[in-house]
C-alpha cells in the first residue's frame, strides 16, 4: 500500500500537528527481543514508541522519573562532568544524577544506543542495552523493574544528542539559550504516523501517512520555541535539558538566580524602606523585591508615571549598604529609550541590586510594542550582565490573549531575560500553558483568592511575588488602629517596639553566597 508524506514548515501549522492525537510518533520495527537485551526490547518498552494507554502510563514513569531530579543538580553535575565529547559529558552526568555510575563506558553504551534508537539495528548496541540493563538491575528483576530500566535508559539516549547539538550551537556565545534554541533548534525535523484519518491546516491525512514537521522552518519569525514540543505534547524534560546545557557551557549563575532554581519556588516579599526590607530578612526571607506603589505613594507620586526614578535609586542605594539579595521594580524603566534604561540598571547595580524587574504596560492601558521592550532587557542585560532581569509583561491585566502572552514572553527570553512575571494570571490552565513552554522562571503575583503557594509550585512556577500587598495591608493596620483609637473601640495595638524598629533600620542583612 501507498502512503503519502506530507511536510508541514509553519509554525502553526506544527503546532496543529502536535496537538492531534491522531498523529503518533513514526514508529521503528517494534519486534520484542530479548527482555532487557536489546534496542527492539527497548523500543517496545519507551514512552517515546507509544501510544494510547501505555504511552501515558510511561509517559507518568518518566515525568516521576524527572520529579526527583532537581534541575539545579543536575545543572551542578554537568559541571563536574567536563572533558572527553560533549555527548559522553551529557550522558555522565544525567547517568550520575538518575543513581548510575557517570563513568566512560556506560557512556560509551549510551551513545552506541542512540545510533540505532530511531530505526536500524546493530549488535554492539543490542549489546549496550544488556549491559545498561545490568547495571541497573544487576540481577534477577520483575518486569516493572525491567520497564523502570527501559525507561531510564531511554532518558539518557535521547538527552544524549539533542542535548549535546544545544551545546554545542551555543559554545563560544553569549546569546540567551532560548534564542539559541530558536536560531539553531538541536532538533531539526520530528516524524508522526497517521493512526487514523484526520485534518491538519486543511489537509486530509490517511490512515499510514507519514507527517514530517520541519522544525526549523517554522521557528523562522516565530518566537515561541517549537523544539521542545507544544501543548498538549511538551517534552517533560525541557528544565532538565536546559540545566544540563548550561552547568556543561559553565556560565556563571548569580546567588540570586539560583533563588530561582531551587525545588520550592522563591517566594518574594516586596518591601518599600530599609526597615520593612530589614524586617522581613529578619525572618528568615532570602531575598526581598521593592514595590513600585509603596516608593511612589511615600514620595506622594503616582505609580506606573515614571515619576520616581530618584526615589527609587535613592532606596537601592539605602538597602545596598546591607548585605541581603534585593531585586528593584523599576516600573518600565522610567524612559522609552533603551539606553537611558541601561544607564538606571548600571546604577541599581552598583548601588548593590541583584536584579531589576521591567514592565511593559504603559499609565494609559497599552502595552510598549514587543520589539521595544525586547531592547530594553537587552540593553540592560549588556550594561549590567550579572542584574536579574525579572521582564514583566501586562496582557492579562489588560485582558489581552493567551497568545499574546505566551508570544511576548518568547520575545523577552530570547532578548536575554532571566526570568518573566505575568501579574493578574491566576487560572491554573493559564499558568501550566505558560510554564510548559517557556525557558526561563516564570513568576506569579501572589493573590489571596488564586492558587495557593502549593499549587503554584505544582504548576511549575518559580517565583512568587507579593507586590504592594503588605504596604497596602500596613496602610490598612495603621488606618483601622487609628480610627479604632479615636472611636473608642477596642482595638488590638500588638506592636513592635521601638527598639526592634531602630534595630531593623539598621540591620545589615544576611551576606548572600558567593558566585560560583
Amino acid at each position: 500500500m501507498t502512503y503519502t508524506t506530507h511536510e508541514f514548515d509553519r509554525a502553526a501549522d506544527v503546532r496543529a500537528a502536535l496537538a492531534d492525537p491522531a498523529l503518533v510518533p513514526d514508529l521503528p520495527v517494534a519486534d520484542d527481543g530479548p527482555a532487557g537485551a536489546s534496542v527492539a526490547w527497548l523500543r517496545a518498552h519507551v514512552a517515546r514508541f507509544s501510544v494510547g494507554a501505555a504511552h501515558q502510563r510511561r509517559r507518568a514513569l518518566v515525568e516521576a522519573e524527572l520529579a526527583r531530579l532537581e534541575p539545579a543538580v543536575l545543572r551542578q553535575a554537568a559541571a563536574r562532568a567536563s572533558g572527553g565529547e560533549v555527548r559522553a559529558q551529557v550522558v555522565r552526568a544525567l547517568a550520575e544524577a538518575l543513581g548510575m555510575p557517570g563513568d566512560e563506558a556506560v557512556a560509551d553504551d549510551v551513545i552506541a544506543v542512540a545510533g540505532v534508537y530511531f530505526g536500524g539495528s546493530d549488535p554492539e548496541a543490542d549489546a549496550a542495552v544488556g549491559r545498561l540493563t545490568a547495571r541497573l538491575l544487576g540481577g534477577a528483576a520483575t518486569e516493572d523493574d525491567l520497564e523502570a530500566a527501559a525507561h531510564r535508559i531511554g532518558l539518557l539516549v535521547q538527552a544524549c544528542d539533542a542535548t549535546a547539538a544545544l551545546v554545542e550551537a551555543a559554545a563560544g556565545s553569549e546569546l540567551p539559550m532560548a534564542r539559541v534554541l530558536r536560531d539553531v533548534p538541536p532538533v531539526r525535523a520530528m516524524r508522526r504516523v497517521a493512526a487514523r484519518a484526520t485534518r491538519v491546516a486543511g489537509r486530509e491525512i490517511a490512515e499510514g501517512d507519514v507527517v514530517v514537521l520541519d522544525l526549523v522552518t517554522a521557528q523562522g519569525g516565530n518566537p515561541v520555541p517549537l523544539t521542545f514540543g507544544a501543548p498538549p505534547r511538551v517534552c517533560p524534560g525541557r528544565a532538565h535539558a536546559l540545566a544540563l546545557a548550561e552547568g556543561l557551557l559553565q556560565r556563571p549563575q548569580t546567588p540570586f538566580a539560583r533563588l530561582h532554581h531551587e525545588a520550592a519556588p522563591l517566594l518574594l516579599p516586596n518591601a518599600w524602606d530599609h526597615a520593612s526590607a530589614a524586617a522581613l530578612v529578619a525572618q528568615g526571607f532570602r531575598a526581598i523585591g521593592t514595590t513600585s506603589l509603596g516608593i511612589a505613594a511615600a514620595a506622594g507620586l503616582p505609580d506606573g508615571s515614571a515619576a520616581t526614578a530618584e526615589a527609587t535609586l535613592a532606596l537601592a542605594g539605602r538597602l545596598g549598604r546591607s548585605a541581603f539579595l534585593f531585586t528593584v521594580d523599576a516600573e518600565g524603566g522610567f524612559s522609552d529609550d533603551p539606553e537611558d534604561v541601561a544607564e538606571l540598571a548600571r546604577k541599581l547595580h552598583d548601588a548593590g541590586a541583584a536584579g531589576i524587574n521591567i514592565e511593559d504596560g504603559r499609565p494609559d492601558g497599552t502595552l510598549v510594542p514587543a520589539a521595544l521592550h525586547a531592547a530594553k532587557i537587552a540593553a540592560v542585560k549588556s550594561a549590567a550582565p550579572a542584574l536579574f532581569v525579572n521582564a514583566r509583561t501586562d496582557t492579562h491585566w489588560l485582558g489581552c490573549q493567551q497568545e499574546e502572552t505566551a508570544e511576548r514572553l518568547a520575545i523577552y527570553e530570547q532578548a536575554g531575560a532571566d526570568g518573566v512575571f505575568v501579574p493578574g494570571l491566576s487560572d491554573p490552565d493559564g499558568i501550566a500553558a505558560l510554564t510548559a513552554t517557556l525557558l526561563v522562571p516564570l513568576n506569579i503575583l501572589y493573590t489571596p483568592t488564586g492558587p495557593s503557594l502549593t499549587d503554584l509550585a505544582a504548576l511549575g512556577v518559580r517565583r512568587i511575588s507579593l507586590g504592594s500587598l503588605l504596604y497596602r495591608r500596613a496602610l490598612a493596620a495603621a488606618v483601622a488602629a487609628a480610627t479604632d483609637i479615636r472611636e473608642g473601640r477596642p482595638s488590638d495595638l500588638a506592636s513592635l517596639s521601638y527598639g526592634e524598629v531602630q534595630a531593623w533600620a539598621t540591620a545589615a542583612g544576611a551576606r548572600p553566597e558567593p558566585m560560583p
